[in-house]
Protein backbone atom coordinates (compact mmCIF):
# COMPACT_ATOMS: atom_id res chain seq x y z
CA UNK A 1 0.00 0.00 0.00
CA UNK A 2 1.09 3.33 -1.04
CA UNK A 3 2.07 5.94 1.66
CA UNK A 4 1.48 9.52 1.33
CA UNK A 5 2.86 11.75 4.18
CA UNK A 6 1.15 15.24 4.77
CA UNK A 7 2.76 18.13 6.82
CA UNK A 8 1.03 21.30 7.70
CA UNK A 9 2.29 23.29 4.45
CA UNK A 10 0.52 20.40 2.18
CA UNK A 11 -1.80 21.81 -0.03
CA UNK A 12 -4.92 19.72 0.33
CA UNK A 13 -6.46 20.03 -3.37
CA UNK A 14 -2.98 18.48 -4.40
CA UNK A 15 -3.24 15.72 -1.55
CA UNK A 16 -6.88 14.82 -2.47
CA UNK A 17 -5.86 14.37 -6.38
CA UNK A 18 -2.85 12.14 -5.36
CA UNK A 19 -5.71 9.91 -2.95
CA UNK A 20 -8.00 9.62 -5.84
CA UNK A 21 -5.28 8.30 -8.68
CA UNK A 22 -3.77 5.75 -5.74
CA UNK A 23 -7.56 4.58 -5.15
CA UNK A 24 -7.93 4.08 -8.67
CA UNK A 25 -5.00 2.32 -9.27
CA UNK A 26 -4.53 0.28 -5.80
CA UNK A 27 -8.18 0.67 -4.30
CA UNK A 28 -6.89 2.25 -1.33
CA UNK A 29 -3.97 4.47 0.11
CA UNK A 30 -2.27 5.36 3.67
CA UNK A 31 -1.84 9.09 4.48
CA UNK A 32 0.30 9.79 7.44
CA UNK A 33 0.50 13.15 9.85
CA UNK A 34 2.75 14.40 12.53
CA UNK A 35 1.15 17.32 14.37
CA UNK A 36 -1.95 19.25 14.86
CA UNK A 37 -1.32 21.19 11.25
CA UNK A 38 -0.61 18.09 9.57
CA UNK A 39 -3.86 16.44 10.18
CA UNK A 40 -6.04 19.31 9.34
CA UNK A 41 -4.77 19.07 6.24
CA UNK A 42 -4.79 15.12 5.62
CA UNK A 43 -8.30 15.46 6.82
CA UNK A 44 -9.56 18.43 4.39
CA UNK A 45 -7.94 16.53 1.37
CA UNK A 46 -9.70 13.33 2.32
CA UNK A 47 -13.19 15.24 2.14
CA UNK A 48 -12.19 17.21 -1.04
CA UNK A 49 -10.64 13.55 -2.11
CA UNK A 50 -14.41 11.86 -1.92
CA UNK A 51 -15.43 14.72 -4.56
CA UNK A 52 -12.93 13.96 -6.87
CA UNK A 53 -13.25 10.58 -6.50
CA UNK A 54 -17.86 10.63 -7.26
CA UNK A 55 -17.50 11.01 -10.79
CA UNK A 56 -15.37 7.70 -10.68
CA UNK A 57 -18.69 5.69 -9.17
CA UNK A 58 -16.69 5.99 -5.74
CA UNK A 59 -17.00 7.09 -2.09
CA UNK A 60 -14.11 6.56 0.46
CA UNK A 61 -14.56 5.03 3.52
CA UNK A 62 -11.86 7.10 6.32
CA UNK A 63 -10.03 4.66 8.93
CA UNK A 64 -8.65 6.87 11.42
CA UNK A 65 -5.98 5.15 13.70
CA UNK A 66 -2.50 6.08 16.20
CA UNK A 67 0.88 4.74 15.36
CA UNK A 68 4.52 4.99 16.29
CA UNK A 69 7.28 5.88 13.73
CA UNK A 70 10.92 6.58 14.54
CA UNK A 71 11.92 9.83 12.92
CA UNK A 72 15.60 11.16 13.20
CA UNK A 73 16.15 8.27 16.37
CA UNK A 74 13.35 9.78 18.14
CA UNK A 75 9.65 7.63 18.21
CA UNK A 76 6.99 10.15 17.07
CA UNK A 77 3.44 9.40 17.21
CA UNK A 78 1.56 9.15 13.93
CA UNK A 79 -2.08 9.84 12.55
CA UNK A 80 -2.78 7.19 10.35
CA UNK A 81 -5.50 7.42 7.86
CA UNK A 82 -6.37 4.36 5.77
CA UNK A 83 -8.40 5.54 2.81
CA UNK A 84 -9.78 2.58 0.91
CA UNK A 85 -12.83 2.80 -1.76
CA UNK A 86 -16.55 0.90 -2.03
CA UNK A 87 -18.31 1.13 -5.30
CA UNK A 88 -21.51 3.97 -4.99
Amino acid sequence: MDILRVSSRSNPNSVAGAIVGVIRAQGEVELQAIGAGAVNQAVKAIAIARGYAAPFDLDLICIPEFALAEIRDEEKTVMRFIVQTKSL
